[in-house]
């Protein structure tokens, strides 16, 4: 007889219930997070296991005298700007070129990282951005970023990631020490991997703004690792990329503006450079890519 009259007022219940709530269906659903796509085997090599070295030293190695041979190429090449040679730890230096606005009243202090396997004085994209954003009014820093052989790939350049951060770091206290505070980090193809991989360790607390142009650029068949941590960020970004730029950037965009949008920073803001490909070639593409960075920048509360 108990058993009835529990199982009755559970029904009861039940009934109720659904009075109140008709249709949980009509309910707005969780937003659910973009997730980073899975990456097919290439040959015999799973690329997930990458995932393992993001942000980990390991025994992979940048190629230093590549890079030693990059500089000694450049540095006597450089007309605008000055060679500064930035402390690292165990009295290690790296590379970079220091380049000071002349305005009355400077913006700030712009760190400039280029792509893969190219250096600080690249004449693609990374000298005309230093250049142009200090004829706006910033101090521009173009550093060295390690690199590899040159027929290295995108998985190749994974585990060398973490010896960027140093790098970064090395720009970061480069103004400090001169009491600039208004630091902003742009970074080009490669390098934005490479500034994802700092974040995603170290978080954006030390700069005010970060730009990333051609973001997702990676190699055929090739994936993107690890999911950019945009929607963790708490500085401004934007992201600008080419009309014609590589068919991933393009394709991640919808992907990186999700990200964005989830961060909730109302000051973000993703562009589009009519007529350009990844590398700017188009005549009038790259004076648009400095517009673009420095209204934006300009335009910053």
């Amino acid at each position: 007889m108990w058993n009835k009259i529990i199982i009755a007022i559970v029904l009861s219940m039940s009934l109720s219930v659904s009075a109140l709530f008709p249709n949980l269906s009509g309910f707005p659903a969780i937003p659910t997070m973009p997730v980073a796509p899975t990456m097919p085997k290439m040959g015999g090599f799973t690329p997930q296991v990458l995932q393992k070295f993001y942000n980990q030293f390991t025994d992979i190695k940048p190629d230093l005298r590549r890079e030693n041979r990059l500089i000694s190429e450049i540095e006597e090449a450089v007309m605008e700007g000055d060679v500064e040679y930035l402390p690292l730890s165990n009295n290690r230096k790296v590379f970079s070129i220091f380049m000071q606005s002349e305005a009355e009243i400077p913006k700030g202090g712009v760190i400039v990282l280029h792509s893969r396997g190219y250096h600080a004085n690249w004449d693609t994209v990374i000298k005309p951005l230093r250049i142009g954003l200090t004829d706006k009014g910033w101090h521009t820093l173009s550093v060295q970023m390690p690199v590899l052989r040159k027929t290295a790939k995108y998985y190749d350049y994974v585990p060398i990631f973490p010896y960027s951060h140093e790098r970064i770091e090395a720009a970061i206290d480069f103004y400090k020490a001169r009491g600039i505070d208004n630091i902003i980090l742009i970074a080009h193809g490669c390098g934005v991997h490479m500034t994802m991989s700092y974040f995603d360790k170290y978080g954006d607390d030390k700069i005010n703004a970060y730009v990333g142009i051609g973001s997702g650029a990676t190699d055929y068949k090739q994936k993107v690792v690890k999911r950019f941590p945009l929607d963790a960020m708490s500085k401004p970004v934007l992201d600008v990329y080419g009309e014609r730029d590589f068919s991933g950037v393009k394709r991640m965009a919808r992907l990186r503006k999700a990200l964005m949008d989830k961060a909730q920073n109302k000051q973000n803001s993703q562009q589009i450079i009519p007529k350009s490909d990844h590398y700017y070639r188009a005549e009038g593409t790259t004076d648009a890519l400095i517009k673009v960075i420095d209204d934006w920048l300009s335009n910053l509360k």
